[in-house]
């Protein structure tokens, strides 16, 4: 008799281990199989994770049965199912967690259907066709069908375009037969006009001189820092093709759902069919079914967003993450995993090659490329493409001091530099790109009489006002209220809106260029589904010729036509409340900066600041990655910060504020007792403290954290391990997380 060891599909701590089930007689059970098992008076979902002899240390009397497999396959590879207790240990969430990341969504509790199509076949044997089409001469429309039929199977809907009585009386006569075969969801059109194969530059035949032969032994970790323009993509695609060569598969990662569509585009012209996508936009029955094309190997490129990571590709060969640095790898939802990391513990246990890769890397990883730092990732070889495509020369980038503007009594949007590059772009027939990394119309709106702000009912933040739909909105939990024609603490008229947002942006280029048509690309803009691809196809055709927006345009897109981008506010992420603040900044305005004269017009940049002595934003005018990245490891290096130490916390959330308060003072006091009995786990910490988050309430929860800051090298791990176990504690209406190294400090 067999039996199983099975993770239900029940979050939480109590049943965090694995139960032993036995396996029906005539059903044969692998390892990564979903099936239907009994829970208590339950029917839950589960995967199989051991398959064994015997009962184990449970009573077999007491061993209940696994009603049915979900799938005909098992859904889980080995390869996923090791990764997820990986991640499960390094994230601190539960296995059955992380397993959950493993495949859709929308394949748990059977919410998606196969979607069925009717087709029609002939229904006689070839050597009767002749027959049947002569009995059909003297109906035209019917022979079209038989015809049609002649060349294959047809679906049904086509032919009855014909005609629907055709078909009706063509199945009566035992000619024609229908019946129901299963269509795959496509996200993208199947049709691909095959691109011409482009003579490689001496930097690209030099970095694949590299990274091939790694390929060939099965390993390889590298960062590839290439200048924007350099033809990155296509070192992708040439790795990519000879890992398909040696009959293996390859994870491409892309940072914004907004960069997808190019890029499927871009591999389905030089692979066809055997590329899919994944990403959090397309439909339920969508990515079910690419997510079976990977796993049944009819599709051996992936090519999707953070999630991809754990796409069921058989065989790796390669995972190559464009835009590495960017911080949307970092998951900000329990279980909160870096891509980046995951990519490289799947390449290291599949015999895979990681490329990671970038105009402006991470400081973490080109930190890795250093000999003489250490790092408990290890190191990682690095590549370089300074050179753009055809000798193309970098976008000059001029830096306007905002003070400057102000004293001069220019209070618009864009400075007058700025103002006159546009005119002068327009008349060229050419096109702009304004970024701007905020949406909405105004960021806050406040009362010059009592000076405060309106904020959410529900979190601790300003409300932006939306002045289409006119609303103030909150961007944390959707709260929405109309805007008030007096201030509602004080009584005064004096309602002012300040600060500016993608809304503000486009209205202030229909008032100075009327007639220029514009699209606006933000969260707001593209919540539809293929929202992205419709705005960016629109602005590829020229029907727009200024493209407005947030992060989302600011890399990886390739437009011809642009000539000037303008950074609108470049202090927008400068001031953020976090120690990652300057090389965010550093990297939003080279990467943005690079969309400007990728063809044959010289590029042009504006960047309007109010700290134009700043050294992220100097560097970035110089482009210059080493010097900014010199400058932000020493100051890194004097406050500790990353990568010199670990941030890890405990956020406590929960609706009564002094509850939420006692509990992670509580915490605190328990975590401070346990590291004074232990001298050597004492001096691996930094800093300490119980606070309030920097964004003390959110959805009407109060929220407070134990931080703490620790020596990257030596026993951090004890020491998370007891946050962990404080995470246990129960306490009615309080949720507690740990986050180590978390995406935002917010």
């Amino acid at each position: 008799m067999t039996y199983c060891e099975v993770a239900v599909e029940i979050a939480h701590e109590s049943v965090s281990r694995l139960f032993t089930y036995r396996v029906p007689e005539g059903v044969a059970l692998a390892p990564g199989t979903r099936v239907l098992v009994p829970f208590g008076a339950r029917k839950v979902e589960g995967y199989v994770l051991r398959v064994k002899d015997g009962p184990g240390d449970v009573p077999a009397d007491k061993v209940r049965e696994v009603l049915r497999p979900l799938e005909e396959y098992p859904a889980l590879l080995p390869g996923l199912i090791d990764l997820a207790f990986w991640l499960a240990e390094e994230t601190r969430c539960l296995p059955v967690e992380a397993l959950r990341l493993m495949i859709p969504a929308q394949m748990r509790g059977g919410r998606v259907r196969v979607k069925a199509t009717q087709m029609a076949r002939l229904a006689v044997a070839p050597e009767a066709l002749d027959a049947a089409m002569d009995s059909q001469k003297r109906a035209p429309r019917r022979l079209r069908i038989l015809e049609a039929l002649a060349q294959g199977d047809q679906p049904a809907a086509r032919l009855r375009a014909i005609s629907a009585d055709g078909v009706t009386k063509l199945v009566s006569q035992g000619i024609v037969a229908l019946y129901g075969a299963e269509t795959l969801r496509r996200p993208y059109a199947p049709e691909a006009d095959a691109a011409p194969e482009p003579e490689l530059t001496e930097d690209q035949c030099r970095v694949l001189e590299e990274i091939l032969p790694a390929l060939q032994r099965g390993e390889g970790r590298f960062l590839l820092s290439g200048v924007t323009g350099s033809g990155k993509t296509e070192v992708y695609i040439r790795a990519v093709r000879e890992v398909l060569g040696m009959g293996r598969a390859a994870i491409v990662l892309v940072p914004e759902i907004a960069l997808t569509p190019q890029m499927v585009g871009w591999f389905r012209q030089r692979f066809g069919e055997s590329s899919a996508v994944l990403h959090s936009r397309l439909s339920a029955g969508e990515r079910y079914d690419e997510w079976r094309r990977i796993r049944r190997g009819e599709a051996r490129v992936v090519i999707g967003a953070r999630s991809a990571v754990f796409a069921p590709a058989e065989g790796l060969g390669i995972v190559i993450v464009d835009e590495e640095h960017e911080q949307t790898y970092l998951s900000d939802h329990h279980p909160r995993y870096d891509a980046r990391e995951v990519a490289q513990r799947r390449c290291a246990a599949e015999g895979a090659t990681l490329l990671l890769a970038s105009a402006t890397p991470s400081l973490k990883s080109f930190s890795r490329t250093v000999p003489t730092l250490r790092s408990s990732l290890g190191p990682l070889t690095l590549l370089e493409m300074p050179r753009r495509v055809l000798s193309r020369s970098l976008p000059d980038i001029e830096v306007v001091d905002m003070r400057g503007e102000l004293e001069r009594g220019n209070r618009s949007v864009f400075s007058r530099p700025l103002d006159t590059a546009l005119r002068e772009c327009f008349a060229r027939g050419e096109q702009a790109m304004l970024f701007i990394n905020r949406r909405g119309y105004s960021t806050f709106v406040s009362c010059r009489a009592c000076g405060k702000a309106l904020r959410c009912e529900s979190c601790d933040v300003s409300l932006t006002y939306h002045r289409h739909e006119d609303v103030m909105r909150c961007h944390y939990c959707g709260f929405e209220q109309k805007p008030p024609e007096t201030c509602p603490h004080c009584g005064s008229p004096a309602i002012r809106y300040f600060g500016a947002g993608t809304q503000k942006v486009e209205e202030a280029v229909r008032q100075r260029f009327p007639g220029v048509p514009a699209v606006r690309m933000d969260m707001d803009t593209t919540r539809g589904k293929d929202g992205h691809a419709k705005l960016l196809d629109t602005f590829r055709r020229g029907e727009a010729r200024v493209l407005i927006g947030t992060q989302m345009i600011a890399k990886g897109l390739d437009f011809p036509r642009v000539t000037l981008v303008g950074v609108v506010a470049a202090d927008a992420t400068l001031n953020l409340p976090d120690y990652r603040s300057p090389e965010r900044t550093f990297a939003l305005i080279v990467q943005v900066a690079g969309r400007a004269g990728r063809a044959e017009q010289k590029g042009r940049v504006i960047v309007q600041t109010y700290d134009p002595e700043h050294y992220a934003i100097a560097a970035a005018q110089r482009q210059d990655f080493r010097a900014f990245f010199h400058t932000e490891f020493e100051r890194r290096r004097r406050g500790l910060y990353p990568p010199f130490t670990r941030i890890a916390r405990l956020l406590v959330e929960g609706r009564d504020a002094k509850k939420v308060q006692g509990v992670a003072e509580a915490l605190y006091e328990e975590t401070d007792a346990f590291l004074s009995a232990n001298p050597r786990l004492k001096r691996q910490v930094v800093q300490m403290r119980a606070m309030e988050a920097p964004v003390k309430m959110i959805r009407g929860n109060a929220r407070w954290q134990v931080f703490l800051k620790l020596y990257a090298r030596g026993p951090t791990q004890a020491v998370l391990e007891k946050l962990d176990e404080c995470k246990l504690h129960v306490y009615d209406n309080v949720n507690i997380y740990v986050e180590v190294d978390p995406a935002n400090m917010m």
